[in-house]
């Protein structure tokens, strides 16, 4: 770890017990909607969403800085896009993903309504699997959040960390994709279809299971050698507030070996911080993560029942944590966010913690509330020093 006090040094120190100054300032950002809602209570209009990120004083880190990490090159023949009817407000239509959804045209980030998924059964799923490009991840590897957000054909990787090099040193931590299997599958099945897959064909979820592993460890071969990460980064949003979304049992038998089989090739080239996001209640998960080699989770969503506390408490040091302030004691005021920012100070001095609000800021939250709890909040970070 570099000794230095660079961003990247606080990060990595704060999540591996050796603090070398304030954790990191950082969130996991806001709804289209709050934006839109702040800058009626006084946020300047033009500010993009980084601009709002600096202007509140926060730090280009993980997980608000999504630059800080390159993601999959894992190149998909799109589906054709159809609309199949429309209004003022709502659109139906099949995305590129091959989903068929319903959603509001204009100022509602809220979840879209679910038609229909592309993959249904084994027969589906073959032809699925036929739009991945699988050679072509032994190409160079590109960003796609820098292809989509600037509209570039290609960008190469190493053009990317030196965004984030000084003297040679990378001055923010520097992560990769490392994938996931739940949430990509639930993103082409529905969760309905998934679950039930796991009874009726569970043959059917292994082979997606493998495949799911062996291009991501493709993608990893490929760029690993390469380039030196501090973190690797993965998403599931398996769980709800009663917790997960399949039994411990299957996610054990089915998900655990493929995550080692990940975890342990990335630690071979010194990544030994893995960062999950999931949404709900991970209580009953979190020690298998923890076997699968994923030892660092986020956002502890306090309403859906991921205090940090007793997930720290239930799984011991070698689970670090991030997130777990409660956007409702925000939203309710400066007495009720000191007195959460109270609650988790024992979790914040103990280290291996990097508090912020506990998902994407809604827009009930007052810009004023909002701004008292950024201000009250630096004086927690400096107590890990």
């Amino acid at each position: 770890m570099n000794a230095l006090p660079t961003l990247r040094g606080r990060f990595l120190g704060a999540l591996n017990y050796s603090p070398c100054g304030p954790l990191p300032n950082v969130e996991f950002g806001y709804w289209d909607e709050t934006l839109d809602k702040w800058r009626e209570e006084g946020l300047p209009s033009n500010l993009d969403v980084y601009e709002v990120e600096e202007y509140f004083g926060l730090e280009k880190c993980f997980p608000c800085y999504n630059r800080c990490e390159i993601d999959m090159n894992l190149r998909f023949e799109p589906f054709e896009e159809v609309v199949f009817w429309e209004n003022e407000e709502k659109i139906c239509k099949r995305g590129a993903d091959g989903v068929v959804r319903i959603e509001f045209k204009k100022g509602r980030s809220s979840i879209p309504k679910y038609i229909e998924f592309p993959v249904k059964d084994r027969e589906t799923w073959h032809e699925y699997r036929e739009r991945y490009d699988v050679e072509s991840i032994s190409n160079p590897p590109m960003c796609q959040y820098f292809n989509e957000v600037y509209n570039l054909e290609e960008v190469e990787v190493h053009d990317i960390i030196h965004e984030f090099m000084l003297d040679g040193e990378p001055w923010s931590p520097v992560g990769v994709r490392a994938g996931g299997f739940f949430g990509w599958a639930r993103s082409i099945m529905g969760l309905e279809t998934l679950v039930k897959t796991f009874y009726t064909d569970p043959d059917l979820i292994r082979e997606m299971f493998t495949f799911r592993r062996e291009i991501t460890l493709k993608w990893l071969r490929e760029i690993l050698p390469r380039f030196r990460f501090d973190f690797s980064h993965w998403w599931e949003d398996m769980c709800y507030n009663k917790g997960p979304l399949i039994s411990p049992k299957l996610f054990k038998e089915y998900m655990v070996p493929e995550y080692k089989r990940i975890t342990s090739y990335l630690e071979e080239y010194g990544v030994k911080l893995h960062i999950l996001d999931s949404d709900g209640d991970v209580t009953e998960l979190a020690p298998l993560w923890l076997e699968g080699g994923i030892n660092c989770l986020f956002p502890c969503e306090i309403r859906g029942g991921s205090d940090p506390l007793k997930l720290r408490e239930k799984c011991g040091r070698e689970l670090r944590l991030m997130g777990g302030v409660d956007k409702i004691a925000v939203k309710k005021g400066e007495k009720a966010t000191r007195k959460w920012l109270s609650y988790l100070l024992p979790l914040i001095r103990e280290g291996g913690f990097i508090p912020f609000i506990d998902h994407r800021v809604p827009p009930d939250v007052p810009l004023m509330h909002y701004r008292k709890y950024l201000e009250m909040k630096v004086g927690y970070l400096r107590v890990a020093v």
